[in-house]
């Protein structure tokens, strides 16, 4: 009998990959809550988006601050989550969230 047909093996690889985006999102979550000075009460979601339209820069970070009663704010930078500097996020943060 063989095991790990379909696959399986790049699961193993792919899994390195989604710890590592989760690991640089979860640290961003951490400097946005700091930086903006935020309770525990709010939520942060932090995502990596590609955008295939030609008009569109390529790959944005997508940074949305959710505090209750208040409307989301959302922070945009032109760049891939992994390459996000602490003066850029400083930066994004400093401009009002749409």
């Amino acid at each position: 009998m063989r095991f790990g047909l379909f696959g399986k093996g790049e699961a193993r690889k792919d899994d390195g990959v989604k710890a590592e985006a989760k690991a640089v999102a979860e640290s961003l979550k951490r400097q946005v809550r700091e930086l903006l000075g935020l309770p525990e009460t709010t939520v942060i979601a932090v995502n990596e988006i590609l955008c295939a339209d030609p008009s569109c820069p390529g790959t944005e970070t997508v940074i949305l601050v959710m505090q209750p009663g208040a409307k989301t704010q959302a922070y945009k930078l032109q760049m891939a989550m992994a390459e996000v500097t602490d003066a850029a996020l400083a930066e994004a943060l400093r401009h009002t969230g749409a």
